[in-house]
């Protein structure tokens, strides 16, 4: 009678080596929703995934809450890190240009991390009001994403007024967000164009909205000179 093969032996907590315990535990949160999801997630847990004791975790994070938030910053910090990168990498483009690379840097790195992009999505699983690191670091992008767009509008000799302003602001971010989210969510095989990447179609769509606000700052443009232009060439009627 042949002996059954014994089964794999269940995957050992890791154990706990450095000194930076509040970083070992951010790491094993991570891991842990990437096997079971954010809604399993345990303080208690992520110390047996650390290979520390039950306890040990309380001195850092008292709560889930506090222990995702923590997740959401470490994930900002190297959002906004890709960010800063790419729009560096785009120093001698367009404004409006290096405003577009800021989505694609975005879209690249929730690929890239979808668990990070997944934890700070959920605002209601984390402490955004009470982190200074989670406000400063979108606020950063956010100003730089004001500053290129007035910078781009202003070259084009554009009179976008400030809700104008705001609302193609807003449009380009919620672009971006849903171009993310879908990805991470999985919707793209049933979204993407014939034969071609999820990648690239997320590329290509954050570029038809790009062309798009090009063409309404050109055009905000030339009605703003439209004016101008009568004036110049009107001429004041003699008198009879």
């Amino acid at each position: 009678m042949a002996t059954r093969s014994p089964s794999p032996p269940a995957p050992e907590p890791r154990a706990y080596h450095h000194g930076n315990l509040r970083e070992a535990l951010i790491e094993a949160a991570v891991e842990l929703i990437e096997r079971d999801g954010l809604d399993k997630l345990s303080v208690r847990e992520t110390a047996k995934r650390a290979g520390v004791s039950p306890g040990a975790p309380f001195r850092h994070f008292a709560t889930k809450t506090a222990l995702l938030t923590a997740v959401a910053e470490q994930a900002t910090q190297r959002l906004r890190a890709h960010v800063e990168e790419a729009v560096a990498a785009a120093a001698e483009a367009p404004p409006l240009a290096r405003f577009g690379a800021i989505g694609h840097a975005y879209i690249e790195w929730a690929r890239s991390n979808p668990t990070h992009f997944r934890v700070i999505s959920e605002r209601s699983l984390i402490d955004y009001d009470d982190s200074p690191s989670l406000r400063s670091d979108n606020e950063t992008i956010r100003a730089q994403m004001r500053k290129l767009f007035d910078e781009a509008f202003a070259q084009s000799g554009s009179t976008t007024n400030a809700a104008e302003a705001a609302h193609a602001q807003i449009a380009a971010r919620a672009l971006v967000y849903g171009l993310a989210r879908m990805a991470v969510d999985g919707h793209f095989p049933e979204w993407s164009l014939s034969r071609q990447s999820t990648a690239k179609t997320m590329a290509g769509t954050l570029d038809f909205f790009m062309s798009l606000l090009a063409g309404a700052a050109e055009s905000s443009a030339e009605t703003a000179a439209s004016p101008r232009k009568k004036k110049a060439g009107s001429r004041t009627p003699a008198k009879s």
